[in-house]
């Protein structure tokens, strides 16, 4: 080998080293700088917006009534006796004052008779009496004596009367007769059932609201129902109010009228209510994936100058799809819809497109 290729293998070989140096030096240093300024930076996420905008909204609600009687009581004796007579027509339609029970009144029957003949003994001696003292046959006191004893058994009778009227036990009003509770001849006292009796005619509807819609129910509103033994739909009209909402429950008592045709009604049946309430025209509603939920309340971020800003809102009614916010935001704002993983309060984003519902 002479001379030349020797040089020329050492230039070679010198310029080699100087290259796996340099490289070597570059990152080490490229190392260095991202151990010094940390991980790359993040890129900008990329959301959908939704302008809100108001727009026409109509509420409904479903709620459980019961069908009441206008009237239905238990029918129980006004005192202890042994039936003798039993009425009761299980099922049928009675009117009001039927002789429903009769008790044992052989005692008072007694009472009676001797009453009235004591008092027609009585009302001749009086008259007797009377004319013995038009003449002066007697004075003024012994006649009015004998005015009183005629008076106390008129009352005498009088009591006995009442209480024969209380050994007979009749229909308080108009209505159907249930099951009878009784037999002939078993002793009774005021605290037995006999039977019970409901109104047929003037049924009511009694049902419960959540408390945040008890100011949307007016007195004369016209509400529909349904029952599960009938097809039809019914109507009634809101007659009165709970005076206060139940604390167990927050809820609303209502009370309603049935209003034409109650056929296929019975008392105590359950009733499908539908409620619908004024609509509102300016009604602010979003997508509902825009709402982060929170561990109290709720919230929405806003797209504002390229940034995310998170706002709390308030909510009303809502569908498959949207909310409505009572509260939190304005007409024109835009809202993040998607996204919502990546985004930070305060961070910057990146508008992709406007959506619209």
């Amino acid at each position: 080998m002479n001379i030349r290729n020797l040089l020329y293998y050492s230039l070679v070989f010198s310029l080699l080293t100087i290259f796996i140096i340099s490289c070597a030096s570059k990152r080490k240093k490229e190392a260095s700088a991202g151990q010094a300024g940390g991980a790359p930076k993040r890129p900008t996420p990329r959301v959908d917006g939704y302008i809100v905008k108001t727009q026409f909204v109509s509420e409904s609600l479903e709620a459980p009534g019961s069908i009441v009687a206008d009237e239905s009581t238990e029918i129980h004796p006004e005192i202890s006796g042994r039936i003798t007579g039993l009425y009761v027509r299980e099922g049928a339609f009675v009117n009001r004052g039927s002789l429903i029970a009769k008790l044992y009144d052989a005692d008072l029957q007694a009472q009676r008779r001797k009453l009235l003949v004591q008092l027609q003994i009585a009302q001749q001696t009086e008259n007797r009496y009377d004319q013995l003292q038009k003449i002066g046959g007697i004075s003024k006191q012994d006649y009015d004596v004998t005015t009183l004893q005629t008076n106390n058994l008129r009352a005498d009778l009088d009591i006995i009367r009442t209480s024969l009227s209380k050994t007979e036990v009749r229909a308080p009003f108009s209505g159907k007769l249930g099951f009878k509770g009784v037999s002939t001849g078993a002793y009774v006292t005021p605290q037995s059932i006999i039977t019970t009796i409901q109104k047929t005619t003037g049924l009511r509807l009694d049902f419960t609201v959540p408390e945040k819609y008890s100011g949307q129910i007016k007195k004369g509103q016209f509400i529909n129902f349904t029952v599960a033994s009938s097809n039809r739909n019914y109507t009634a009209v809101v007659a009165a109010t709970e005076s206060g909402i139940q604390q167990t429950t927050r809820t609303l008592t209502i009370r309603a009228l049935v209003k034409g045709d109650a056929t296929g009604l019975i008392p105590g049946g359950f009733a499908k209510v539908k409620l619908t309430f004024d609509a509102d025209a300016n009604a602010l509603m979003i997508p509902s994936q825009a709402i982060i939920p929170q561990a109290r309340g709720k919230k929405v971020a806003l797209y504002k100058g390229g940034s995310a800003q998170f706002v709390e809102v308030g909510t009303g009614i809502r569908d498959s799809s949207n909310v409505q916010i009572v509260t939190g935001l304005n007409k024109g704002d835009t809202v993040i819809v998607t996204g919502l993983l990546s985004v930070k309060p305060e961070a910057k984003v990146q508008l992709n497109k406007i959506i619209n519902l």
